[in-house]
């Protein structure tokens, strides 16, 4: 057999690995041009999309022209965005006593298949009983985590299971609030999750050990992506509603130049900088190996109150992450080294009024230097804004539309509100600039969105994928 280092950019990451070539589903898609989105906020999780072809649709619907709805449907009790790959899109949802996974022709919204998992989840402070999590496709699997924490993966063509573990039982998982909602992430072989597992005898859930719940170093768990085992496991954090991102640490461009995007580098770049996994957990940042579990360094970040979470994913710019919350602390920056230690560029001081960036279940985006992010615990006091990476100096920010999520495409962003009016902003450090409004509607002139849209938009070959409280709606946005 002839053995060979493939350079594989694995899919959800963006990152090199080093694994062998194995056969892809056939593609059901027509559409040539553009990307794939497997996973959540895209191949890098940055949701950035390098689709072009925008400007001229911008103008079209400024000057009074809709968006095309190509397909839509009804949906279950979820908050989770889609995902694409290959001419098929996959959507979790709640129906009754059973979560269920639906692949779909992402074109014509044909259905495909069907998988179930049994659903048993109440959400302890009210809100929805459905998903959280986004489904993650690689290669000829898709992995579903449900809100019970049942972590299972099926076969991309027919949704049959390949194999399925209940890490609640399994890590003794103590359950909050909104139970489980971060998506894990693939990396070469391994499925790295956000699982926060307690000792036997814990208390059953956050409110029973009020507040105080102990870790049994099960933090963050690496599974086996073809058979579910146990590879590696660390720290003693509890699970967030962030999920984790994979990147390869890199110097800055200098004066003048420019260097590789994460990912774009094998192994082993410069400077000594390696792959990192970043995870936002329920106490703060944990910074590890991806291939051992070897935590770098831990960063506390959370606020002191009981009724608090961590859900916004940390951002990674070169050689720094940036995280957010929106209960107390705010916004920090950290500038990681290539030993694995750390410096503190800026963050906001607890004693102050001022918070640079509040981010609650939105994840910024990075745009030259810049970030842009719906800032806000509450929708009635949320505002978009865009604040300077460097410094975390506000730039510009722009109050009423609620809580928002955001993807740049070709020099814009879509933004979705959580009432369902979706947008069309040029992305500029000078000022809040509206190109145009494109909330899809109805043959009756109603919104075909509903509160609460807080899925993060899906946009794939030209293709873009909305939803509310239950209904998914694909337009066309690039012909």
């Amino acid at each position: 057999m002839l053995l060979f280092w493939l350079a594989l950019i694995v899919a959800g990451t963006g990152i090199v690995s080093t694994e062998a070539a194995e056969p892809a589903p056939a593609d059901l898609g027509t559409r040539a041009q553009g990307i794939d989105w497997p996973d959540f906020l895209g191949p890098r999780r940055d949701s950035r999309s390098p689709e072009t072809g925008l400007a001229a649709v911008a103008a079209d619907v400024a000057g009074g022209k809709p968006l095309r709805v190509v397909w839509q449907c009804d949906l279950g009790e979820s908050y989770c965005a889609p995902s694409v790959s290959r001419g098929r899109l996959f959507h979790f949802d709640r129906h009754g006593d059973v979560h269920r996974l639906t692949c779909r022709n992402s074109e014509t919204g044909a259905e495909l298949w069907t998988y179930e998992l049994p659903a048993s989840f109440t959400d302890m402070l009210g809100y929805n009983n459905g998903p959280r999590a986004t489904p993650v496709v690689d290669g000829e699997r898709v992995y579903v985590m449900s809100p019970e924490g049942l972590l299972a993966c099926v076969q991309v063509v027919d949704g049959k299971e390949i194999w399925k573990v209940d890490t609640l039982q399994q890590f003794g998982v103590v359950k909050n609030f909104f139970g489980v909602g971060s998506t894990p992430i693939v990396w070469g072989d391994l499925l790295i999750a956000n699982i926060g597992g307690s000792p036997p005898g814990s208390p059953p859930n956050v409110y029973a050990a009020q507040g105080k719940v102990e870790g049994n170093g099960s933090g963050v768990v690496a599974f086996d992506k073809l058979t579910g085992k146990v590879r590696w496991q660390a720290t003693d954090e509890l699970a967030s509603y962030a999920s984790p991102v994979i990147a390869q640490l890199q110097p800055p461009a200098p004066p003048g130049g420019d260097v590789e995007r994460n990912g774009d580098r094998p192994p082993g770049g410069a400077g000594g900088y390696r792959e990192r996994c970043f995870v936002l957990a329920r106490g703060g940042l944990v910074v590890l190996d991806p291939a051992t579990g070897k935590v770098d360094f831990q960063f506390p970040w959370r606020a002191s109150k009981l009724e608090s979470v961590n859900a916004s994913s940390p951002v990674i710019v070169d050689d720094q992450v940036f995280i957010s919350e929106a209960y107390g602390p705010g916004a920090a920056l950290l500038r990681v080294k290539p030993d694995g230690e750390h410096e503190v560029v800026w963050q906001d001081q607890p004693r102050s009024r001022e918070r640079s960036l509040e981010l609650h279940w939105n994840t910024a985006v990075h745009d030259a230097g810049h970030l842009y992010g719906s800032s806000g615990q509450h929708g009635g006091n949320a505002e978009l804004r865009c604040i300077d990476l460097a410094t975390g100096k506000v730039a510009w920010q722009e109050p009423r539309l609620s809580r928002s999520s955001l993807l740049l495409v070709d020099g814009h962003f879509v933004c979705l509100s959580e009432d369902g009016s979706l947008r069309l902003l040029r992305a500029t450090p000078e000022r809040y600039d509206l190109a145009a409004e494109i909330t899809p509607r109805g043959e009756d002139g109603q919104p075909l969105l509903e509160y609460p849209a807080w899925a993060a938009p899906v946009l794939s070959h030209g293709l873009l994928y909305v939803r509310g409280a239950n209904r998914l709606v694909c337009l066309e946005l690039i012909p």
